[in-house]
């Protein structure tokens, strides 16, 4: 507090950080900095880079040529575009609710205290950790239509089972199942959040009165939802940018090797796979660019509208506590 001698104010002294503070921070600085610089050459060097050839028309072959904003206005006219985005938010209103709900039933079951439980987790979280490419080859066997595992299973259930990599109605209802299949990478972020609730809080409910499903409603899910919330950005984030078995699954019902593969009907012409396309097929890197800015900003504006929502539904313990 200023205090008033002889008729001069002296304020309070501000102090100085200490040099162990000083020393900390320093340490700080020199441990995230290869991250920087591995960010600012291999991450934002590349995307300005690819931000000022979409202005331009580019092949590779010739030097870049400024066509100002037609890249952005030609995608307006694309109709592939249009149907690479709406595969792209089919799967990912299909996929992300599904993936999130069976990864937490996964760790609500592997939570439980039974002789053997680190081999269920173990078993459970092998497939996440299988490399696409081995996963998605073993998943065109079982998604046949006439010798696949599933339908195989469906039929002696007197079901017939549909052409899941043949029919355009139900290709991407097939990658929303291979990606549940590899649901234990979520499941083990989970299982983490679980473990970490105090047990005090169920005992408490429980001699309260309150019953299973109350206590998973009124002490599970609100401090889970921290967990939930990561789950649902990176889900978000990582359906955008599917790639890889749009691509195989595509390629292994495309009879001509002419034209690039988007599967029946271009079904599983997805954003990143057309971009791929235009930029390693049709050599349009100008073109291309365009487009990946494009599925960034719309990434983007998901990830902060999840942001801005947060505060309504999301609980942080320790928020609480300083309040």
């Amino acid at each position: 507090m200023a205090k008033k001698r002889a008729g001069m104010t002296t304020m309070p002294r501000r102090k100085g950080m200490s040099p162990l503070r000083r020393r900390e921070a320093l340490n700080g600085y020199i441990f995230i900095l290869p991250w920087i610089l591995g960010f600012i050459f291999f991450v934002m060097g590349p995307m300005l880079t690819g931000l000022g050839l979409s202005f331009t028309e580019y092949t590779i072959l010739q030097p870049p040529k400024w066509i100002g904003l037609w890249n952005y206005s030609r995608m307006l006219r694309d109709p592939l575009v249009g149907q690479s985005l709406y595969n792209t938010a089919y799967y990912v209103v299909l996929a992300i609710p599904l993936s999130l709900l069976v990864g937490l039933l996964l760790a609500i079951l592997l939570n439980q205290r039974v002789k053997g439980m680190p081999f269920f987790r173990t078993a459970f979280y092998m497939p996440s950790i299988v490399p696409a490419v081995a996963s998605i080859a073993l998943w065109i066997w079982v998604l046949n239509g006439h010798l696949g595992l599933l339908n195989l299973f469906l039929k002696n259930l007197g079901i017939i089972g549909p052409g899941w990599l043949t029919d355009p109605v139900w290709t991407k209802p097939a990658l929303v199942i291979w990606t549940l299949w590899g649901a234990g990478g979520t499941m083990v972020i989970y299982l983490a959040g679980l473990q970490g609730i105090p047990q005090e809080l169920y005992e408490a409910a429980e001699i309260d009165g309150a019953g299973a499903w109350r206590r998973f409603w009124a002490i599970t899910i609100p401090m889970l939802s921290s967990t939930i919330f990561f789950n649902l950005i990176m889900g978000i984030i990582n359906s955008f940018q599917i790639f890889t078995p749009a691509l195989i699954f595509g390629a292994t019902q495309t009879l001509s090797y002419q034209t690039p593969a988007g599967g029946p009907l271009n079904s599983l012409l997805f954003a990143v796979l057309y971009i791929y396309q235009n930029a390693f097929y049709f050599y349009k890197m100008g073109y291309a660019a365009a487009m990946a800015w494009l599925l960034f900003a719309i990434v983007l504006i998901f990830t902060v509208v999840q942001f801005r929502l947060a505060g309504r539904w999301v609980y942080y313990e320790f928020e609480a506590k300083a309040q």
